[in-house]
């Protein structure tokens, strides 16, 4: 019995970790506006309330995730996809600058109902 509870706890922590939302980066090597962001953002976004949120997880854009089930295709790198229980729920194509990436970001996550402004 003791054997059969450990393993559906570890089950349930598994299924339970996979339904978090994350922030699914798609990129490719060489690609300038994916360094940008990794100059300008990628250190600090796992300390962040929205990084909190939305852990970051990277994809390289010919190599997406099979187990998500995406809007449309994704064409540009960097594509920042919102995704919950395996769904895309929102994505920023493009990386348009450190400012107005936040605020993007935000208005995803709200939109999407994630608290994340107490996050952390």
């Amino acid at each position: 019995m003791k054997t059969f509870l450990a393993s559906i706890t570890a089950l349930w922590m598994a299924t339970t970790a996979f339904a978090e939302p994350y922030l699914l980066m798609a990129e490719e090597d060489g690609c300038y506006w994916c360094e940008r962001w990794n100059q300008e953002i990628s250190a600090i976004y796992p300390k962040t309330p929205e990084g909190h949120a939305a852990p970051l997880q990277r994809a390289d854009i010919h190599a997406l995730p099979e187990s998500v089930s995406f809007a449309r295709r994704v064409h540009f790198t960097p594509t920042f996809i919102l995704i919950d229980n395996d769904k895309e729920i929102a994505r920023i194509e493009g990386y348009p600058g450190e400012d107005f990436f936040w605020g993007l970001l935000g208005m995803m996550l709200e939109k999407a109902e994630i608290p994340y402004k107490n996050a952390g």
